[in-house]
C-alpha cells in the first residue's frame, strides 16, 4: 500500500520526471466528480472535516443540478511503492472535466494540458454516446488512455460484460480495465499507482525561454483575472515581467502557485507543472485561452499551438427587463466570457424588446446555464428569445446573407437557404431501434450507419438539421426509449433546406421577437400555435386586435382579440330608439378612429410566457444527457 502523504517528503524542486498530468473524462453521471473526491481524500490535500460531496464543483448551479460545468485543476502528492520497497513522492495534476456534450470545449482544453486521461465508464450503464466522443478527443490529442469501470458496488453492475466492451473499443485486454468504486473508495489507490506507472512524464526544455500555455481563466471580483497555465518549457518566477504572445500585452507576475485544491502561492513553476498566475489585470480580454506566455526579456519567439475556436451552435437574444440595465448586462457578459471561453455575443436591438445582445451558445444547456449565471451572479432580470441557428441565404440577384436572427431574413426572391447540419451518435438498447428511426425520420434525418456494440446495445449514426434537435429532440428521444438512449452530436457542414420565415403580425405590424425560420411543412403549425398563445396572453383593448401569422404576404393563421365594449347606453332610461342608435354610432366612430391611431401594447409578461414556453429550451435541458 502507498504511504499517506504525511509520510512523504515533498521534493524541494519538482523534477519533471516525477510529475503526472491527467484528467478524468466520461459521460454525464458516470462518477467523475465523486472519483475526484476520493482522490482528494486519499492524497490528503483536503482534510476530512472540510470534505463535502463534489468538492471541486464550486458553483451553486453545479451543486444544485449535480453536473460539472467548469473544469477544475488540482495538485495532489502521491508516493507509489517501487519494486525495491522505496517510496518515491510524485506530483499528480488532475483535472475534473464536464461530461455534457455542450461543454466539450472545456474537455478539449483540459486534454491539451495533460499527457494521460482516465476514461471512466459506469459498470451498470456501460458505454454511452459522450464516452465515445471524449475517447475520440483523447485519441486526437495522442493521450495515454487508462480504462476504468466505476460503480462496481452497485447491485445492477455488470463489470465483466462492460470490461469486454471497453477493451474491444480501446484495443486492450479485459483484464487491463481497472475496477473501482468512487463511492466507497475501493480500487482508487491502485488507480493512482497505475496513473504514475502508465502516464508519461511531461517533456520540455528546462533552460529554454519560458513558454506556458493558458488553458483556462476565471474572473475574481477582488483579485482580477486568475489565469491557469501549463508550463511547457523554461520556468516562470514570481515578480518577473511576462508577455502574452498573441496580444503582446506585458504584465508583472504578482502571484504564482498551484491549486491544491485551494490556491497555494509558490516562488515559481517549472517544466510540466500546472498552476495559476495573478497579474492584477482587470480587463478580461487580456488573458486569452490558448495564448502562450513568455518572459518579457529574452522570451520565446515561437508560440505554442493554440486551440480551435469553438463554433456557436445556437443563437438567442438576451434582453434586460429594465432597459437601464443594458450597461450592467454588457459588463456581466464581458466577465462571464472569461470564465466561459465558448461564449460569443454582439449587440442588437429589437423594436419590441429594446437594446440587448445576440449571444451564441454551444447548446441549449449552455444557454440555460449562462442565463441562470447572469441572473444569479449579477442580479439581472432577463428575457431570452427563442433559440435559432445560423442560416446562409442566397438571393436570386446573387447576393448572400448570413442570418443569425429571423428579423435579419432578407425580403425579396430567395434562391436557396442553407442550414447547419450535425452528425449525431445515438446509443440505445436494440429494442428501441424502430422508435429512434421513426423519430429521426420525422426530424428530417438521414441514417449514416448502424453498429452493434454488443448483443443488446446499438449505435446509430444520423445526419440531422441542427434546428431540428435544439428544441425538444432529446426530450422526445428519452420518452421513446424510456430514458435509456444517449445522444452526442458535432457539426458536419451545411445543406440546402426548404425553409421559410414566419412573421407574427399584431394589427398589421410585425413583432420581430416572435418571428421564426422553420421548415415549410411546419410553418402552419408554428403560426397556429403562436397565434393561439398570443390570443390568450394579450389583454383586450378598446378595439378589436387581429393576430396573424404570415409567410411573406400570405396569411396562414389568424386569431382575434375581441374589443372591450363600454356600455354607452347605461345613462339612457328609456326614450326614443334613435337616441340610443346615435350613441352607438358615436361609439363606433370613436373605435374606428382609435383603431387607426391606437397601438397594441404587448405586456412584458406575454413576451416572457410566449418565448419561454414556445419549445425554446425551457425544461428539457435540466436533466439532458
Amino acid at each position: 500500500m502507498p504511504a499517506t502523504p504525511s509520510n512523504v517528503p515533498a521534493p524541494s524542486r519538482t523534477d519533471p520526471a516525477l510529475i503526472r498530468n491527467f484528467c478524468i473524462i466520461a459521460h454525464i453521471d458516470h462518477g467523475k466528480s465523486t472519483l475526484a473526491d476520493r482522490m482528494l481524500q486519499l492524497t490528503g490535500v483536503v482534510e476530512q472535516r472540510q470534505m463535502r460531496a463534489q468538492y471541486l464543483d464550486r458553483m451553486d448551479i453545479e451543486r444544485e443540478r449535480g453536473i460539472t460545468i467548469k473544469s477544475q485543476a488540482v495538485r495532489m502528492p502521491w508516493a507509489p511503492t517501487e519494486s525495491d520497497g522505496a517510496l518515491v513522492p510524485h506530483i499528480l495534476n488532475m483535472i475534473d472535466t464536464p461530461g455534457h456534450v455542450d461543454f466539450t470545449y472545456e474537455v478539449s482544453r483540459s486534454l491539451a494540458a495533460c499527457e494521460g486521461c482516465v476514461l471512466l465508464v459506469d459498470a451498470a450503464q456501460g458505454i454511452e454516446a459522450q464516452t465515445l466522443a471524449n475517447l475520440y478527443l483523447a485519441m486526437e490529442n495522442e493521450l495515454t488512455i487508462i480504462p476504468v469501470l466505476n460503480k462496481i458496488d452497485l447491485p445492477a453492475a455488470q463489470p465483466d460484460k462492460f470490461a469486454g466492451e471497453l477493451a474491444h473499443l480501446i484495443g486492450c485486454e479485459p483484464e487491463d480495465v481497472l475496477r473501482v468504486s468512487a463511492k466507497t473508495g475501493e480500487g482508487v489507490d491502485a488507480l493512482l499507482d497505475h496513473v504514475v506507472r502508465k502516464v508519461p512524464a511531461p517533456v520540455g526544455v528546462a533552460d529554454a525561454p519560458a513558454r506556458a500555455m493558458i488553458f483556462d481563466s476565471v474572473y475574481d471580483a477582488y483579485r482580477g483575472v486568475v489565469t491557469y497555465v501549463k508550463v511547457v518549457d523554461g520556468q516562470l518566477s514570481k515578480r518577473e515581467r511576462i508577455r502574452m504572445m498573441s496580444t503582446n500585452a506585458t504584465h508583472e507576475l504578482l502571484e504564482i502557485g498551484a491549486s491544491s485544491p485551494e490556491m497555494t502561492p509558490s516562488e515559481g513553476l517549472g517544466v510540466g507543472e500546472v498552476g495559476y498566475l495573478i497579474t492584477g489585470v482587470k480587463d478580461v480580454r487580456q488573458s486569452k485561452v490558448g495564448d502562450t506566455i513568455t518572459q518579457l526579456h529574452k522570451g520565446a519567439t515561437e508560440a505554442l499551438g493554440g486551440y480551435k475556436e469553438p463554433k456557436p451552435m445556437v443563437f438567442s437574444g438576451l434582453y434586460p427587463l429594465d432597459g437601464s440595465d443594458y450597461p450592467e448586462l454588457r459588463d456581466a457578459l464581458d466577465k462571464l466570457q472569461l470564465n466561459d471561453a465558448a461564449l460569443v455575443y454582439e449587440p442588437e436591438t429589437s423594436a419590441a424588446l429594446g437594446f440587448g445582445f445576440r449571444v451564441g451558445f454551444l447548446g441549449l444547456l449552455h444557454l440555460e446555464v449562462v442565463r441562470e449565471r447572469l441572473e444569479r451572479e449579477f442580479g439581472l432580470d432577463l428575457i431570452a428569445t427563442a433559440p435559432n441557428v445560423i442560416y446562409q441565404v442566397a438571393m436570386e440577384d446573387g447576393t448572400e446573407h448570413t442570418v443569425t436572427n429571423p428579423s435579419e431574413f432578407p425580403t425579396g426572391k430567395v434562391a436557396s437557404v442553407r442550414e447547419p447540419m450535425v452528425r449525431s451518435t445515438l446509443i440505445a438498447p436494440s429494442e428501441f431501434i424502430g422508435a429512434i428511426m421513426e423519430l429521426c425520420q420525422a426530424r428530417r434525418g438521414n441514417l449514416q450507419g448502424m453498429d452493434y456494440l454488443s448483443e443488446e446495445r446499438v449505435e446509430l449514426r444520423y445526419q440531422l438539421p441542427l434546428a431540428e434537435i435544439i428544441f425538444d429532440f432529446f426530450d422526445a428521444l428519452k420518452s421513446k426509449t424510456r430514458g435509456y438512449a444517449s445522444l452526442d452530436y458535432e457539426p458536419s457542414g451545411e445543406q440546402v433546406g426548404d425553409l421559410v420565415k414566419v412573421d407574427i403580425l399584431l394589427q398589421g405590424d410585425r413583432v420581430d421577437a416572435f418571428s421564426a425560420i422553420v421548415h415549410k411543412d411546419k410553418a402552419y403549425a408554428y403560426g397556429v400555435r403562436m397565434a393561439s398563445k398570443l390570443h390568450e396572453l394579450i389583454p383586450r383593448q378598446q378595439f378589436e386586435v387581429p393576430i396573424q401569422a404570415a409567410v411573406g404576404a400570405r396569411v396562414i393563421a389568424r386569431e382575434t382579440v375581441r374589443a372591450i365594449r363600454k356600455d354607452v347606453l347605461a345613462k339612457c332610461y328609456g326614450g326614443d330608439i334613435s337616441r340610443k342608435r346615435k350613441l352607438l354610432e358615436k361609439q363606433k366612430e370613436g373605435k374606428k378612429r382609435m383603431k387607426v391611431v391606437g397601438r397594441v401594447e404587448v405586456p412584458q409578461e406575454a413576451f416572457i410566457a410566449a418565448l419561454s414556453s414556445d419549445g425554446g429550451g425551457g425544461g428539457e435541458t435540466k436533466a439532458k444527457k
